[in-house]
């Protein structure tokens, strides 16, 4: 089924409720929906059409107020933007909903995908917009005590643009008081048949956390009754930030989010910058920038694969992994200058081209990991005790893990073979032999399995950008390449202004939206971006894998004991700067 033919379903199915159809730069088919309809119209994309959209992939807004340039767009003050995903179509729909300042308000979809809950909230906590029968509206990622929607526009971007932080002894009781858990907020109840519950905070601060992540559990003795994740704690206003820093100079930033993720976070940015700005790179910048990218997937699995033996009490292998990740770091180092945050990504390439014996430098790592691979094997996955602690423990379904938006190697662990890199190459993966690990259990083990397998079909790829290398330039001749190309820089003055406002400002990108989604190391990561024609993004997006994939730990951690939620934890591989943004 083209992708006219849903637009065209839809506009059969709903007549006027389809308010206008919407041309963007991905070539995602965008259909406006008035906000009395919107719960039907999703519900029919979801159950009731061929090849249905089964994941609700992302769900954001965009405070339209200031915009300049919005032809044939319906007028809104604050638009909420749903992302669905059909597997069956390797298909997406963006639905669109204006709202009123008035009254930015719709119904909630909790009740058709239970992944929508932690978006809805997201949204009310930055945006202001309310979701009219969500079964806990609060706050998320900010804290309760905190006024004002930071996303919307006439909210400061700087800390310049406030007033200097003060803490005195009354607002610091206000704030401790804010945050002690009151259990009948959430339903739960402290007495059950007869059994006196107890609540207890795993964290904040907690070793299994890997950082600050607090979890309210539920217990009857060790066995976990309910679970409440409180998240936000390393939230820095990513998406903020965009609105104030020029296309180029957004780049470090990104490192930041998945911070394990290196450069991989820079190529699903870069990439949608490139659709917006109509950019193509040369052959020899894609191969590399698939080489880096696989080399961070590389020492991103080693770190969890360590870690995760660590939280189930196997010591020793987190400091082998450990070490081997920074065989990874003196590649990266090399080759970018830089380690776990390197920014060597642009807009139209590459920072700079490769150093003189960088192929050395890949080919031994690529001789040494192999082995070290099957004996970790052997020390961990063979591991009885390993074994017993994580094979059916914290188990879902091929369904739950669509209808919560899992992606990634907790997807392919319930026996779907979907990587992104396969089902729509980008950068010249499809020029590159590789597979896409299973299995079929969905649990801890499994998930295990899989970015294990995945270290190795890694190391294939790598080696294959070492044999076939191409020659050319490491950045575009676009116009809109950032920073230009420096050919003619000191030939003539109208040249070397150019290049100089390159560097300082960016390139103005032409007005539009795009998204773009790679295979990440944690999970399927995207960047949406708005462009109102001018030197920064007037709306980026950051679609995470970590959002929703702890936002299903209550659901498969019910009956377990405390230490299986650790395994759990685990087996996830999240990264909090990912979740928090």
């Amino acid at each position: 089924m083209a992708n006219s033919s849903i637009t065209d379903d839809l506009k059969i199915a709903f007549g006027e409720a389809i308010l206008a159809l919407q041309n963007t730069a991905d070539g995602i088919p965008t259909v406006w929906v008035s906000r009395e309809r919107v719960r039907d119209v999703l519900r029919h994309l979801k159950n009731a059409v061929e090849r249905p959209y089964r994941m609700l992939y992302d769900l954001t807004a965009i405070d339209e107020r200031v915009r300049m340039n919005r032809q044939g767009q319906p007028g809104s003050d604050f638009t909420i933007v749903y992302h669905l995903l059909s597997f069956d179509r390797n298909e997406d729909i963006r639905v669109k909903v204006p709202l009123a300042q008035a009254s930015p308000s719709l119904p909630s979809i909790t009740d058709t995908w239970p992944s929508a809950n932690w978006y809805e909230r997201e949204v009310w906590d930055l945006f202001g917009v309310r979701f009219d029968g969500h079964p806990h509206l609060s706050r998320i990622l900010l804290p309760p005590t905190w006024s004002g929607h930071p996303l919307r526009k006439d909210h400061p971007a700087r800390a310049t643009e406030m007033g200097p932080f003060r803490m005195p002894e009354d607002r610091m009781d206000t704030e401790q008081q804010a945050l002690r858990f009151r259990p009948e907020d959430w339903g739960m109840e402290g007495h059950a048949d007869g059994t006196d519950l107890m609540f207890l905070n795993l964290g904040p601060q907690h070793p299994g956390t890997h950082g600050l992540l607090r979890i309210i559990l539920q217990l009857d003795g060790e066995e976990i009754r309910d679970a409440v994740l409180d998240i936000g704690y390393h939230h820095r206003g990513a998406e903020k930030m965009a609105e104030r820093q020029t296309w180029h100079t957004y780049i470090p930033y990104t490192d930041r989010v998945d911070y394990f993720g290196g450069v991989m976070n820079n190529l699903a940015y870069v990439l949608a910058v490139e659709k917006l700005a109509g950019i193509e790179v040369p052959d020899r910048v894609k191969v590399i920038r698939v080489m880096m990218a696989e080399l961070f997937r590389i020492q991103s699995h080693l770190v969890w694969y360590g870690t995760f033996a660590q939280d189930v009490g196997s010591f020793s292998p987190v400091f082998y992994l450990f070490t081997d990740r920074e065989r990874v770091f003196d590649i990266v180092e090399a080759v970018c200058g830089g380690r776990m945050h390197p920014a060597w990504f642009r807009i139209g390439g590459l920072a700079q081209d490769l150093p003189r014996g960088w192929d050395k430098l890949v080919k031994d790592f690529l001789s040494y990991l192999p082995p070290r691979l099957a004996e970790y094997d052997r020390i961990v996955m063979k591991n009885s005790i390993f074994r017993g602690r994580t094979r059916g423990v914290g188990a879902y379904t091929l369904e739950d893990a669509v209808e919560w938006g899992v992606t990634g190697p907790g997807l392919r662990a319930c026996g779907m073979d979907w990587d992104f890199r396969k089902k729509r190459p980008y950068s010249g993966y499809e020029n590159f032999e590789f597979d896409i690990p299973t299995a079929k259990n969905g649990d801890c083990y499994d998930r295990g399995v899989v970015r294990i397998e995945e270290i190795r079909q890694s190391l294939r790829i790598v080696e294959q950008c070492v044999k076939n290398m191409p020659e050319g330039p490491y950045k575009s001749d676009h116009p809109l390449a950032t920073p230009p190309r420096k050919e003619r820089t000191m030939q003539d003055i109208e040249t070397l202004i150019t290049h100089f406002l390159g560097v300082s400002w960016g390139p103005v990108v032409p007005m539009g939206e795009a998204f773009m989604g790679i295979e990440a190391t944690k999970g399927n990561n995207g960047y949406y971006l708005v462009s109102d024609g001018d030197i920064h993004s007037y709306r980026t997006r950051i679609r995470t894998p970590s959002f929703p994939h702890l936002q299903m730990v209550p659901k498969i951690a019910k009956g377990l004991m405390i230490a299986d939620l650790l395994a759990i934890l685990g087996s996830i591989d999240f990264i909090l700067a990912d979740l928090d943004r």
